[in-house]
Parts: C-alpha cells; structure tokens; sequence
C-alpha cells in the first residue's frame, strides 16, 4: 500500500531548495506512481537551482528518474506493458504524440511538450519531478524496462548515454571508422566517447581544460584514443595532427556556457563535416563565428536538444550488455535530502569534490 505522502525536495525561487511532505496523488486507468529508485544529476539541474531557466515554482526538479512501478492503472499497464514491482526508465519528454511533429517522429520538439522537473506543484497532480520517494507517472509518458538487477547508480545512466547516442552518432549519422572530436568531457562527453566508441568510430579525440585532467584520462580508459587539453596544448595543431590534416569527421560541442569552442569547431571539421551544437551557452553571441567557412566547406550544422526513444534503447542495451566500464565515470550518490549539494557539487563548488555523474537516492 503506498503511503499518503512522500518526501520531496521543492524548489522555491532561484537556489532554493526546501524538504517537504506532499500529498501522494491517486492515479486512474492511463497513470502511474513510480517508486524512485534514484535520480541523475545534470548540468541543467544547476541551471534550473540557479534560476537560469525561469522554471516557474515552486516546483519539483528531476528529470532523470530510475524507478519501479508502485501502483498501475489497468489500461497504462496495457500500454506500457509494465506491472506493479516491475523496474522502468522515464523519459524526459512528455508529448502530446498527435501533432505532425510528432508523427513526423521528432516528438521531442512537439509544441505542446512538458518536461519533467519544470512542471509546477500549481499543475495537478504535483509530482511532476524525481527529487522524490515517488512521482506521477502521466499518461503520455514514455516508459523502459530496465534489469532490477543493476545497481541503481548504474541503471540510472540511461540519460546521458542517452544524449551520448544521439548528439554523437544519430545526428550526425557517425558511421564506422569516421574521426568524432568531442569538444568537453563532462558526463555527455564521456557518454559520447563511449557511443562513438560503440558505434565503430575510427578515431575519438577529446579535449578539455586542465582541470579536466581526471576528466580526460578517463575518456581514454572510455575509448578515446587522444586528448587535448586545450590550456597548454595547442588543440587545432594537435587535430590536424590526428587527423593527418583533414580534420574530424564529426564534432560534437557539449561544453557549458563558453562560447569560444562553437568558433573553433570550423576550424576542426573537415570540409563536409558535421557539427553538433549540445551545450547550451545562456543566449549568449558567439564571437568572431565565420559563417563563409560553412559556406565554402559545406559544413553541416544541427543543434540538439533533448534524447528520444531510439537513443534511450541503445543506451539501456548498452548498460544491459555490462561490457563497458561504466562505473567509472560515476562518482558520487547523496541523499536526498543533499540535493542542493549535489547540485553544487556538480558546479565544482565544493571545495575538494569533482562530480561526473552523480545521483540522489531517496529514503525507502
């Protein structure tokens, strides 16, 4: 029997975060209550504490949850082919799965989308965010089966192996033996090298700054064959190098905030070659940005947003096979109760932590 209530940690206003009891929503035919096993933590969760993103609150963060099904009404069981005690992966995204953008297969862009973590406890049911013991599982959620047998910092990587899938091989369609330069090895870069490495990639190359030094040796134990660090090397020699002058085949931006690596990119990419924008810069403009270089070298430019279903099932296939060390890139679980910790761990403002991937774990 589920309890009336859950602890839930709720953001009130920018940098704040407040423990609080919130009613257990009842569920129909088409909803679900998830039992959240853990919850991972990314960069936008720091966008979000810090009031970046202008998420209205108060409102629960946590779009990253691994869970097990605690309550199940008859037709999403149907639909989702799930049960009661039966242990899932959430997607990020929830659509409306009717518009012609989303029937045209890119529901993640659908207009009328929500996401978990930015909808308001004004916005009923409530618990529409992981940093909980449970959460409301909407009709329109896409759900995947996950082996309860995984450890739960582990199973809880589906996300950014997620994005890794399809920022770095999907979009840019990386075929076998292409050169991917990976410009930031956070926890999506880390998680690009590994599906680029999967993918058949033929050279990976990383780069970073020299704080990223723990970073960028386990890029390498990951599958990358060079790294840069950018603060003492000089990077676009060093990929010319690599890449005997021609440059990457693929490159795929994932650093947070700086600008200057987005310039750069036309400089690495080969005539007809992809760039994948994935780190999100605050609306800042991009200085000295050349655009007859993609002109006169046909360069290829996408931006991405978001993981969909195929990218989550090679994630998850990937987890599920245990062949790749993924336990190293994990490094930190808080309580829930530390969520704001976590957050700041995260963001390296704790003295003596680094966090790659980290995650909450609520209270059984």
């Amino acid at each position: 029997m589920l309890p009336k209530t859950t602890l839930a940690m709720v953001q009130t206003g920018p940098r704040r975060l407040e423990a609080r009891e919130l009613p257990m929503p009842a569920i129909d035919d088409d909803s679900a209550i998830l039992r959240v096993e853990a919850c991972g933590i990314c960069g936008s969760d720091y966008e979000q504490f810090e009031g970046v993103l202008r998420v209205p609150t108060p409102v629960v963060p946590g779009h990253e949850p691994l869970g097990v099904i605690a309550a199940i009404g008859d037709r999403a069981a149907r639909r989702w082919g799930v049960d009661v005690g039966d242990r899932v992966a959430v997607e990020t995204m929830l659509a409306c799965h009717c518009c012609d953008t989303c029937l045209g297969g890119r529901y993640h862009l659908c207009s009328h989308r929500q996401i978990y973590s930015y909808i308001p406890l004004s916005s009923e049911p409530g618990l529409w965010g992981a940093y909980a013991q449970y959460m409301w599982l909407a009709p329109n959620a896409i759900l995947h089966r996950m082996d309860p047998a995984l450890p739960p910092e582990l199973a809880v990587m589906f996300n950014p192996l997620g994005a890794g899938f399809r920022w770095a091989v999907e979009v840019p369609q990386t075929q076998v033996g292409d050169t991917v330069l990976i410009l930031g090895p956070g926890q999506r870069g880390l998680a690009s090298v590994v599906a680029a490495r999967h993918a058949g990639a033929g050279k990976i190359i990383v780069t970073g700054r020299s704080a990223d030094a723990r970073k960028l040796e386990i890029a390498r134990r990951l599958g990358a064959d060079h790294t840069i660090d950018v603060d003492n090397e000089p990077a676009l020699e060093r990929i010319k190098s690599y890449t005997g002058g021609r440059g990457a085949d693929v490159v795929v931006e994932v650093t947070s905030y700086a600008t200057e690596p987005v310039r750069d990119a036309l400089g690495y990419v080969r005539p007809g070659g992809t760039i994948v924008l994935a780190g999100v810069k605050g609306f800042k403009p991009v200085d000295d940005f050349v655009s007859d270089l993609i002109v006169l070298n046909e360069i290829t430019i996408r931006g991405v947003i978001g993981v969909t279903s195929s990218g989550y099932r090679k994630a998850i296939d990937l987890i599920h096979a245990r062949t790749t060390p993924l336990e190293i890139m994990h490094t930190h679980d808080f309580p829930l109760e530390q969520a704001e910790r976590a957050i700041r761990t995260l963001a390296r403002q704790v003295e003596g932590e680094e966090s790659i991937h980290s995650c909450l774990i609520p209270p059984v």
